[in-house]
């Protein structure tokens, strides 16, 4: 895969990841990690070769329905000043107050956010101004989970958080994966104690 010219930004790579799997890309900037997480997402198709899920080559389906699959946590995920409820729902717009909280749980801020006067109903403030980087991290990881996908796909999701959090944060993602059975694949620039 190349983004243009001639220089490929990924080349003659082979893998196959087991469902249940909890893998990570590790890697300096500009070694492909990324461009691995865009190609998964179907926000480029590779020039040449395939990607497959379940042998099946995931240029047939429809990025819609390949994305019903997925949740994915980017490094700085936009939260909207909106309920901490409304913003979880934003990963899937059907869902109920029951998917909202189990997904909340699942990303381990549930009791946080009850714990709060206004509960769900507290409004996260412009961007998540009023959350810890931390907190603003796992209300992403609570709508990525909202649609209970398969894959969840993070890419960089400790990297505007301290170490302590990181730390947290990356257990709660080993919890999904051992406890829920969910696939993982994490993208990061650090190699992270295991």
């Amino acid at each position: 895969f190349s983004y243009g010219g001639e220089r490929r930004n990924l080349d003659a790579v082979s893998m196959t990841i087991p469902a249940g799997a909890f893998v990570a890309f590790v890697g300096a900037s500009g070694s492909g990690k990324s461009t691995l997480l865009n190609l998964l997402l179907r926000f480029y198709d590779p020039q040449a070769g395939s990607i497959a899920w379940d042998g099946i080559d995931i240029r047939t389906a429809t990025v819609e329905s390949l994305r019903k699959h997925m949740g994915v946590v980017f490094q700085s995920s936009h939260l909207f000043d909106l309920s901490l409820r409304e913003n979880i729902r934003l990963g899937w717009p059907p869902a109920t107050d029951r998917d909202i909280e189990t997904a909340a749980r699942q990303a381990e801020i549930h009791d946080w956010i009850v714990s709060l006067p206004e509960g769900y109903d507290t409004a996260a403030g412009e961007a998540g101004a009023r959350l810890s980087g931390g907190q603003r991290q796992r209300v992403a990881i609570a709508r990525a989970l909202v649609n209970n996908p398969s894959l969840i796909l993070a890419d960089e999701p400790t990297g505007n958080l301290d170490s302590k959090t990181g730390e947290i944060v990356i257990g709660t993602f080993q919890k999904l994966n051992e406890e829920f059975g969910r696939t993982i694949i994490l993208i990061t620039h650090e190699q992270e104690d295991r």
